[in-house]
């Protein structure tokens, strides 16, 4: 299985904390009993959720330039018109794309094309389905120009738990479809702004999956 490098110290400090908690078990209780069995399950469990949560699988985007991609693993939990503050200043359409803490967290482009805008804003930390997580929350914003000049922007958004969002767009990048924009760390959502009259092709509590699913088509 590969891991993503944004996990590369969290894997290690948690191998080494596993691995010396098992030690001093064996050094303090050198029989085996209940005590032995109950730390080696805890630190398995332990060493399985902090490996499945950085795990980086291929994924296979068909590139479409009428398509747009959903940029992150999880569950569709908004799909509304709303109006969008920040860049565009008007109304847009609203997915929100949930990822719980077993989602690849693995960010991507939606769309190809050009970076013209890229953000961070510090902020809250609310459940990421609170209505006011994607004003209030830590996030960060990019847009994306294709060669027809349509724009999408999206924003990662920090969750109660999400502590640490890394993004790896700056303007001027150039952005491919399905291509690693960033990750965050530990359960969050991403919010994708489209055009008013995008054909949305999933609906509400669809699970889709980053870099491959065509969320919308223009």
């Amino acid at each position: 299985m590969k891991f993503h490098r944004e996990g590369r110290l969290t894997i290690t400090v948690t191998i080494l904390f596993v691995a010396i908690m098992n030690i001093g078990m064996y050094l303090i209780f050198p029989s085996f009993g209940i005590w032995n069995a109950l730390i080696v399950a805890l630190s398995i469990f332990l060493l399985y959720i902090i490996l499945q949560f950085f795990r980086n699988p291929p994924r296979n985007t068909t590139s479409n330039p009428e398509n747009i991609i959903a940029p992150a693993d999880g569950k569709v939990v908004v799909i509304e018109e709303v109006e969008e503050p920040e860049y565009f200043h008007g109304k847009r359409i609203q997915v929100s794309i949930f990822m719980s803490p077993m989602n690849v967290h693995v960010n991507r482009y939606p769309i190809g094309g050009n970076v013209t805008y890229v953000k961070y804003h510090p902020g809250l930390y609310l459940v990421a389905w609170h209505p006011k997580s994607s004003t209030d929350n830590e996030r960060t914003t990019v847009v994306v120009k294709d060669e027809k000049g349509r724009e999408i922007l999206f924003r990662q958004v920090a969750g109660a738990l999400a502590r640490r969002i890394v993004h790896y767009s700056k303007v001027g990048d150039t952005a491919t479809q399905g291509g690693e924009m960033g990750f965050i760390k530990f359960g969050s959502r991403v919010d994708v702004y489209l055009p008013l009259g995008t054909k949305i092709n999933v609906p509400l509590n669809a699970v889709v999956r980053g870099g491959e699913t065509a969320i919308a088509t223009f």
